[in-house]
């Protein structure tokens, strides 16, 4: 039998003075009130009232059991209400993954706009580039790039960022300026590290066409903004996000390489795991990433 039903209904029978009242208030039959309490008095080897005809008395340990129940259901009330508040109130700290170029370049800056509309949220953001599973724990909310076939995650999809290569106007005085993908081959290209296919950029030009350009190069990282800053000092040609490389194109200090290509896009998901009841502080940020990142 629940200990905690147990503990209501003894409660109940002490505040109504008898089982017949108690039963009525609860809607049931004075056996089962009466079947109850001969429970709590067998497990704990002692009589919780003295019973007469009239009225329900507390003895000693009843007396002691009965303050501690009032203790020991308030804080059940509590534990429950704080539970509902938190799911009703976006509230509490959210884990979160992304990766690294988008995360800084783009997500801080929004995630900042929502911590100022939600107050009661903290965010532990972190930046990798190989996400972990679910199932570890690190994170509940995650930004991916490419394919999520993790079972029980629900991937939405965002919208795909725009990547485009770039050099540095002295780098390209020296080599020369690539007219196709193909002769790429022959230059430096800046790799990207955590990349299955580094030495491969697969380009999409006019009428949508594919190359998949042959790279090489004697530089690699797994940041973009290491790769966008060996581009600046002549190292080569960089592949990276149109938004991260635009300021430096127009101040002059990069020009973009084969205008007329780019990377083919690559799909981002927000990820997070299947729940039939979310928080409020998950579904109120799971809103505002798709209002400011999802496909339209």
């Amino acid at each position: 039998m629940d200990k905690l039903a147990g503990m209501e209904m003894f409660v109940r029978v002490v505040d109504c003075g008898s089982f017949t009242a108690a039963a009525d208030v609860c809607g049931v039959s004075t056996t089962m009130v009466a079947k109850q309490i001969r429970a709590i008095e067998e497990r704990l080897g002692a009589r919780m009232l003295h019973r007469t005809t009239r009225r329900q008395q507390l003895t000693e340990v009843g007396q002691l059991y009965y303050d501690r129940c009032l203790r020991v259901l308030s804080e059940f009330s509590l534990a429950e209400n704080s539970a509902l508040e938190l799911q009703s109130s976006p509230q509490g700290l959210v884990k979160m993954f992304a990766p690294i170029s988008f995360g800084y370049q783009f997500l801080v800056p929004e995630l900042s706009v929502y911590m100022s509309l939600n107050p009661d949220v903290d965010i532990m953001l972190t930046l990798e580039n190989k996400i972990s599973n679910f199932s570890d724990g690190n994170y509940e909310i995650a930004i991916q790039v490419g394919s999520v076939n993790e079972p029980g995650v629900v991937a939405r999809p965002l919208k795909s960022y725009n990547r485009i290569m770039a050099a540095s106007p002295h780098y390209l005085r020296i080599h020369g300026i690539p007219k196709h993908p193909e002769e790429l081959k022959d230059y430096s290209c800046l790799g990207i590290s955590y990349w299955l296919t580094p030495n491969r950029w697969d380009l999409i030009g006019p009428d949508n066409q594919l190359v998949k350009a042959s790279v090489k190069g004697r530089f690699m990282s797994n940041q973009g903004n290491a790769l966008r800053i060996a581009a600046l000092n002549d190292c080569g040609i960089v592949l990276q996000p149109e938004s991260i490389l635009q300021d430096d194109i127009l101040q002059g200090n990069l020009v973009q390489v084969l205008p007329e290509w780019s990377y083919k896009p690559t799909p981002m998901f927000l990820t997070y795991q299947q729940d039939c009841r979310p928080s409020a502080k998950l579904r109120s940020l799971i809103d505002f990433i798709m209002d400011r990142f999802g496909m339209e």
